[in-house]
């Protein structure tokens, strides 16, 4: 049986501010759909939700005031909701589009947004929505029933980086402002999906189809697109018909990218930026005591792995054994890394279920750093001389996470596994994402997953679904059976108990 190897390290990431910018004070925007970081207040964003609090106290303005500007570490690779494949389209997207529920960043609730009230069949098989009614698109338009079934319709073209969390969801319109939707199978966490999918225009859809969102979305969102210069920045502006009174709060959001983190730090302390993240943990500590700085850290739900390709690249090489894996698992001072790049801002895990999910197995260690072990394993399985491998890894997408991968390929050097053409390749995130969605990526490459439904579900699907998941290269029908039992499984406790047979299985394997 086939499976895989695939944990590192789960992160803490850092977010930095500043609270009291030049000129007027600016405070936050008013929150989307808060999905890692979430909350309104001095944190930042990494993911969707809002753009932060450069603020002071006080009421919020009666209109719209000052501007917001936020540095990026990427270009976002999209401002279609259902081709955002990154955290820096998320950050945009979730202030122009909004989606039917929204996450309470204070308690982890669903709660309405586009829609006000809804229901769910005893067997899951059917959400029943009620509208919100008297909301506008940025056009003009009227949200109705239509735009739910454009966004599942525009969502499920396969060219969209996340076209599999569309296929298959029938929409059912019953009218103008209630509807059902009924996923392809019960999902658990089908409702948190729908605070994750963004609503677009039926009206825009049809009549400039996803090359006109992309162009120029148009959501029902606090904040309306503007212009993308890409390389220099992208402007929204208030949304002066919101439907939720007295919001947005700011007159004008920026997003700047600025790749180089030297860049980024020497603009926070100007005053040039609002915002940064994505800073490691030296980067933050050098910007302790800075006057006019605040740094905030929190636990994030990102894990980083290493993965096996064993649909296209990977097929028929020595990583379709088992030894091979474990010898992998056991090659690698995990500790080590978690030490010299993090600086306690990460720890160790045993699998894609983090502390923070349901179902998380604590009785689980990972894995000793043994080399002596991972030769024996690789000697056993008819390596005692090693063997090359191709191995790839994304630029700028996580913090630390090229470090990450070059401290593994040099681990994996001492036991004799080492890289077709002596290197990593490391290619741009865009391009890296779209060969991983197109399963063209090496037999041994990375990546990293957060959860934001309060389970593990979605990474693990995304991650170890095969041709079915964009971002998987994975297939393995033990996992596949148990993923299925864990979607379709209402009850907490027995959910939890398989949560935990699958770490066990992929532990093991």
């Amino acid at each position: 049986m086939k499976s895989r190897l695939y944990l590192l390290v789960a992160l803490s990431l850092v977010m930095t501010l500043v609270l009291a910018a030049c000129g007027t004070p600016t405070p936050a925007p008013t929150t989307g759909t808060g999905t890692e970081s979430g909350g309104t207040a001095s944190g930042g964003t990494e993911s969707g939700g809002t753009a932060g609090e450069p603020a002071v106290a006080g009421e919020p303005p009666s209109t719209p005031t000052g501007t917001l500007i936020v540095a990026l570490p990427l270009e976002p690779n999209s401002v279609n909701p259902p081709n955002g494949a990154d955290r820096m389209a998320g950050n945009v997207i979730n202030q122009i589009f909004e989606s039917l529920l929204a996450i309470d960043n204070s308690t982890g609730a669903v709660i309405p947004a586009l829609a006000t009230e809804w229901t769910v069949a005893e067997d899951g098989s059917v959400y029943s929505f009620k509208l919100r009614e008297g909301v506008t698109f940025h056009d003009g338009s009227a949200f109705n029933a239509q735009d739910v079934v454009a966004t599942f319709e525009a969502g499920a073209d396969p060219a969209n980086a996340y076209a599999g969390s569309y296929d298959g969801v029938v929409v059912e319109v019953v009218d103008d402002y209630n509807v059902n939707i009924m996923p392809p199978t019960p999902d658990v966490t089908f409702l948190r999906t729908m605070a994750e999918t963004p609503i677009i225009s039926d009206e825009q859809f049809a009549a400039e189809g996803n090359a006109g969102i992309e162009s120029n979305p148009i959501g029902t969102g606090p904040f309306k697109f503007v212009e993308w210069n890409k390389g220099d920045r992208l402007v929204l502006e208030a949304n002066p018909d919101y439907w939720d009174e007295g919001k947005p709060y700011l007159a004008e959001v920026i997003f700047r990218p600025i790749p180089e983190s030297s860049t980024r730090l020497a603009a926070i302390q100007t005053g040039e930026v609002h915002i940064v993240n994505r800073l490691n943990s030296d980067e933050a500590a050098s910007l302790d005591g800075v006057s006019g700085v605040q740094v905030v850290t929190y636990p994030a739900d990102r894990v980083y792995y290493i993965t096996f390709n064993n649909l296209t690249t990977g097929v028929g090489l020595p990583t379709e054994d088992k030894a091979v894996r474990q010898a992998m698992n056991y090659a690698v001072d995990r500790q080590a890394i978690v030490d010299g790049l993090f600086n306690g801002n990460a720890r160790l895990s045993t699998g894609f279920v983090t502390p923070s999910n349901l179902g998380f197995d604590d009785t689980l260690e990972p894995y000793p750093y043994d080399p002596e072990t991972a030769k024996q394993l690789l000697a056993d399985a008819g390596y005692a001389d090693g063997f090359s491998i191709g191995m790839s890894c994304p630029v700028g997408a996580y913090t630390n996470f090229e470090d990450v991968c070059q401290a593994i390929a040099n681990y994996l050097g001492e036991v004799g596994i080492t890289l077709d053409g002596g290197e990593i390749e490391f290619l741009e995130s865009g391009v890296y994402w779209d060969r991983e969605a197109a399963k063209e990526l090496p037999p041994l490459f990375g990546d990293s997953w957060s959860a934001s439904v309060g389970e593990a579900l979605p990474r693990l699907n995304g991650a170890l679904d095969g041709f079915d998941a964009s971002y998987s290269a994975w297939s393995d029908p033990e996992i596949d059976a148990l993923l299925d039992q864990i979607a379709q499984e209402f009850d907490t406790d027995a959910r939890a108990e398989l949560y935990k047979e699958l770490q066990a299985y992929m532990y093991d394997n």
